[in-house]
């Protein structure tokens, strides 16, 4: 018998970007892949962008630091489909994460752009199913938590 987690979590944010930028970061391939998928530790494989509707992500890479708990060759995955986009307002997505072909998660993911005080407001919500092997709902949600200071800093430099 198998056994399937649930959770949900929200991550709230203020930038001193305009709406506009901080959408931008996540739409433009290049942006994204700067605050998104780059970062010390990790070998990209591959990462393509295709942002807009029924378009999707996908990203293969290796935890370098990670060799002696999941082995040298294990190799980690991300496939996103985008459900709606509304432009400087809302992204909505899902997607699912591997391991070595394994699928360990399925998640539906929105985030919300809000012009507030000269700068944006962002709301990230997940929901998320955790299948064996997976990472759980601490660690995914750590996990967005970085990514959005990784986003944070990409927006300020």
């Amino acid at each position: 018998m198998t056994n399937t987690q649930h959770a949900s979590f929200v991550i709230e944010r203020r930038y001193g970007a305009a709406p506009q930028r901080v959408f931008a970061a996540w739409s433009d391939a290049a942006a994204k892949r700067t605050w998104f998928v780059e970062g010390e530790g990790w070998e990209i494989q591959s990462h393509t962008l295709d942002f807009r509707e029924g378009g999707g992500e996908t990203s293969r890479f290796r935890f370098l630091k990670g060799e002696e708990t999941f082995g040298e060759e294990t190799v980690f995955g991300n496939d996103t489909i985008f459900n709606e986009i509304v432009p400087n307002e809302r992204i909505v997505f899902t997607y699912s994460m591997h391991r070595n072909g394994v699928r360990f998660s399925v998640s539906l993911a929105s985030v919300e752009f809000k012009a507030a005080g000269g700068g944006t407001r962002m709301i990230f919500t997940g929901h998320a199913a955790f299948f064996e092997g997976g990472d759980g709902p601490l660690m995914r949600e750590g996990g967005w938590r970085a990514l959005f200071d990784k986003l944070g800093a990409y927006l300020a430099a």
